[in-house]
């Protein structure tokens, strides 16, 4: 195994044992059993369990502030709706894949120190600016209620991370991210998403003799 597939297969097992174990439990000596590797191989390549811990949260945010792509209602190739539909689906995509992750992201990270704290917060600062200037251009084009974006993103971010919390912890993993997008998608049209599907073509009645 070369130095780029032993550091990965480390950076796993740490995940897994985070997830099982939470960050405060899990030692070193856990992560290196679960990797099979010897504690001197673990500080070939890590500091310490703040270190390993720290990359992973920082690869899972780029996966997730990646999967985001604003919405361009010039797009002909695809509608305001497939849209909105595409980046649900692609954050649900990310989180039910790395379910390890979803799990430690919501429940140990704030509770480290004050720089996990911060970096936290830009996390999520910067993923409800992103919705917060889509939803302000979809005011613009008459596809979100009026209201103040800001507060329509944050109270978006935070249903989906109870959403993905229960999906991950209390028993909604078995859920495709087809019909939790489905549901998500649903859940936002009865709120400030004005986008409506185009009607299917009905059949003329034919008229009663």
């Amino acid at each position: 195994m070369g130095k780029i597939e032993r550091r990965q297969h480390i950076l796993a097992a740490a995940r897994d044992v985070f997830a099982k174990r939470g960050y405060h439990e899990a030692t070193i000596d856990d992560i290196v059993a679960e990797a099979g590797v010897a504690r001197g191989t673990f500080y070939l390549y890590f500091e310490d369990k703040r270190a390993v811990f720290a990359e992973l949260i920082d690869r899972f945010s780029a996966k997730i502030t990646m999967a985001i792509q604003r919405i361009d209602p010039a797009d002909k190739g695809r509608t305001v709706a497939d849209q909105a539909r595409e980046n649900i689906r692609a954050i649900v995509g990310v989180c039910l894949a790395e379910r390890a992750m979803t799990k430690v992201l919501l429940t140990d990270v704030a509770r480290i120190d004050p720089a996990f704290e911060r970096k936290l917060f830009t996390f999520y600062d910067t993923v409800v600016q992103m919705l917060t200037e889509s939803l302000r251009d979809g005011q613009t084009l008459g596809i979100v209620a009026d209201g103040e974006p800001r507060v329509m993103a944050v109270l978006t971010i935070g249903a989906l991370k109870e959403l993905l919390y229960q999906a991950v912890t209390l028993g909604l993993a078995e859920e495709s991210a087809e019909a939790l997008t489905a549901q998500i998608y649903q859940f936002l049209c009865g709120g400030y998403l004005r986008v409506h599907e185009p009607a299917a073509p009905r059949g003329r009645r034919k008229r009663s003799e």
